[in-house]
């Protein structure tokens, strides 16, 4: 049998009840907690002595050395090489100096500083692998800048474990000043750098770069450590701050910037770099080392006060607080385990059993609602968390039960889509039949001029029917078998466009593309082709040129029209390179979603960009598996031979459904016309042609 249910407000009482009796002996216990801390203000002299002043002694070789071998890397002397082994023997005898000294510290120590202190000596015995990357002159002078100030930087992750006292105006000042430190190591950072680049008599782009960005962070953390200062301490680094070398450093940063440019001589300006540098270096370490004496001597009456006023009242609150830690750990693991489980529940529906549920759902996959709502809480021991937890139960049973529906009515939808568009298919495909029977026996030329505009509009109604189909995820009945040359593919697509005749085509005959990927590429290049003709004046050009590239067949759909904003050109692309779920609200978008879909189905990628001309240009890379080199022999495409003078139609449409009739005729325009008549309408052939004939003669 279950135990009787709580409240909240029942428990927090019962947690609070041995708190508040045990109130005026409870900050006894605080006391004797800060006791250890007491002794740690008055042991903090022993660990300056033999684990701060050792460390920042290895700092200084390790800058040093850092200086050394950047100079070396840029002159690569023997006499910087000999420069070189003697500042490392100085580096290896400060590791060892702090390897004996912070031994006798260990006991006082706290543990975080006392592991930085071992991450330090450790790094500093595997200093062989740098040291012989920059013997080998395997390394930029800015790798090794960065390589060497990754060892500094964790000597000074010692500092920040360095605990003064329990004091805040103190371990404040103490913040400030390590602050103030790492601001002063990245003065050595930019003298190394400067002085690389003097002595390889140019600086690189990323070298500039780096300088750039060591100047904003030296500044930063020299200003957030100023601004802690309290005013005893601040007036010294008043003093410098307005001195005349500080001034010419700050000055002389600002001039390397501004008129150092990669991969030209340094400014004279930059000349002064070592003079000033060491200058600031020699008043910024006097001034902090000033500054830290003061901070350390304040700790030592702050700790002896402690230790007197602690010591009194040690243990006198001992009995309540264990009292209490055990009402309150009892009371509180309850409570916490049951809203832990709620929390869990919670996160594993929003990022893992939701978004697997609606990829399912994607997928067609049929999804029980009770099935995937089971109960978060089930005998819960607290009546507030446990109505939590029904409520939780009944969200969650909503959430699935609305993604349930979404995928039906999106299925639906897809259904109507696909419905729609094979109907609207069927009935132009019986259209162009009779299209293809009224031009065979109509000979008024004016007649079979308008006849062959209704055939044309006839062709894109069918490739709006085929763009329903893709949106509801099936493929269009159309298709081939055998390649086909990418010249007629992209003749095909422009013949789509209801402005094909400003078309103009530029594609080698030497390719040829699968017969499984012509349609959705025909279809494809349409839109982009319709877009370019639609968004252009109507008296320009549009130009669709090809050519094997590296990774693939490129085909290019250029423009001269008014062109496309960068922020919306960007967010087109990403749209193309990946098409989001579609919505039916987005129906302006419809084209560039039907491009998307089609270029994801075939791994074929399309990217939008600005035309030299101020229009927009769109590249097609079709992957290398989809496009086969022709042979010598005339590829296997049918043409009907017109009268003299007049241009080759090419037969390029396939029966719905593919099948043994690829690549096989199925409509040409005047293939039955007796030849007188052909004749008299080669005037109308040449007009209703003149866009292809201009594309076969720039070929």
């Amino acid at each position: 049998m279950a135990g009787r249910k709580r409240s909240i407000r029942f428990k927090i009482f019962a947690i609070l009840l041995v708190p508040v009796t045990a109130l005026l002996v409870t900050w006894g216990f605080a006391a004797n907690l800060t006791i250890e801390r007491g002794q740690q203000l008055l042991r903090i002299q022993k660990v300056y002595d033999n684990i701060v002043i050792p460390v920042d002694e290895a700092i200084e070789e390790l800058q040093s050395e850092r200086f050394v071998s950047v100079s070396y890397l840029a002159w690569r002397t023997s006499a910087l090489h000999t420069d070189l082994q003697a500042q490392r023997r100085k580096t290896d005898a400060t590791a060892a100096q702090l390897l004996r000294l912070s031994a006798q510290a260990r006991d006082e120590a706290p543990p975080a500083l006392w592991d930085r202190v071992q991450d330090l000596i450790g790094q500093m015995n595997r200093l062989d692998v740098l040291r012989g990357q920059v013997d080998g002159q395997r390394l930029t002078r800015l790798d090794a800048i960065e390589e060497y100030s990754a060892v500094i930087e964790t000597a000074h992750q010692v500092y920040d474990r360095l605990m003064i006292s329990p004091d805040i105006d103190l371990i404040e000042q103490t913040n400030a000043l390590i602050l103030i430190a790492r601001s002063s190591e990245i003065v050595s950072q930019e003298s190394a750098l400067v002085l690389g680049a003097q002595a390889a008599g140019r600086m690189t782009q990323d070298e500039r770069e780096a300088f750039s960005s060591m100047v904003g962070k030296r500044r930063l953390l020299y200003q957030l450590g100023t601004s802690r200062l309290d005013a005893g301490l601040l007036k010294q680094y008043g003093t410098l701050n307005a001195s005349a070398t500080y001034t010419s450093f700050v000055a002389l940063e600002d001039d390397v910037i501004a008129r150092v440019r990669p991969g030209r001589p340094l400014p004279p300006e930059a000349l002064a770099w070592p003079t000033t540098a060491q200058a600031l270096t020699r008043q910024l370490t006097e001034t902090t080392n000033a500054a830290s004496d003061a901070t350390a001597a304040r700790a030592v009456p702050l700790a002896k006060d402690v230790l007197w006023d602690i010591g009194v009242v040690g243990a006198l609150g001992l009995a309540a607080v264990l009292a209490t830690v055990f009402v309150s750990l009892r009371f509180a693991r309850t409570v916490t385990g049951e809203l832990s489980t709620l929390h869990q529940a919670a996160a594993d529906l929003a990022e893992r059993r939701l978004p697997d549920l609606v990829r399912r759902l994607r997928r067609g996959e049929d999804v029980d609602v009770a099935t995937e709502t089971p109960p978060v809480i089930r005998g819960g021991d607290t009546v507030e968390i446990e109505n939590v937890g029904r409520a939780f139960t009944s969200v969650q049973h909503t959430a699935i039960e609305a993604a349930v529906g979404q995928a039906e009515l999106r299925k639906g939808v897809n259904k109507v889509f696909l419905n729609l568009a094979r109907r609207s298919q069927s009935l132009l495909q019986r259209q162009l039949t009779m299209l293809d029977g009224l031009e065979k026996e109509i000979s008024d030329p004016d007649l079979l001029e308008r006849l062959f505009g209704v055939d044309h509009l006839t062709t894109r109604m069918r490739r709006h029917a085929e763009g329903l189909i893709i949106l509801s995820g099936a493929a269009p009945g159309r298709g081939w078998r055998n390649p086909v040359r990418l010249f007629d593919v992209a003749r095909a697509a422009a013949e789509e466009v209801e402005d094909y005749l400003r078309v103009d085509v530029d594609v080698p005959h030497g390719f040829s593309l699968v017969g499984n990927t012509v349609t959705d590429v025909i279809h494809l290049l349409a839109e982009l082709i319709e877009n370019a003709t639609v968004f252009s004046p109507p008296q320009t050009r549009v130009q669709v040129r090809g050519e094997m590239v590296a990774r693939g067949f490129a085909i290019e759909v250029e423009d001269r029209g008014l062109g496309i904003p960068p922020e919306e050109l960007a967010h087109l692309n990403a749209r193309l390179a990946d098409p989001p779920e579609f919505d039916l609200a987005d129906s302006d978008r419809l084209g560039l979603f039907v491009v998307g879909l089609l270029a994801r189905r075939h791994n074929i990628r399309v990217s939008l960009r600005t035309s030299p001309y101020g229009g927009t240009s769109a590249v097609l890379l079709l992957p290398q598996e989809i496009v086969v080199e022709n042979e010598t022999r005339e590829p296997v495409v049918e043409r009907i031979t017109q009268p003299e003078g007049a241009p080759p139609v090419l037969a390029l449409t396939p029966p719905i459904g593919g099948g043994a009739a690829s690549n096989l005729p199925r409509r040409v325009r005047q293939a039955s016309l007796a030849p007188q008549l052909r004749e008299e309408q080669s005037d109308l052939y040449s007009s209703f042609q003149a866009g292809w004939q201009r594309g076969q003669e720039d070929v």
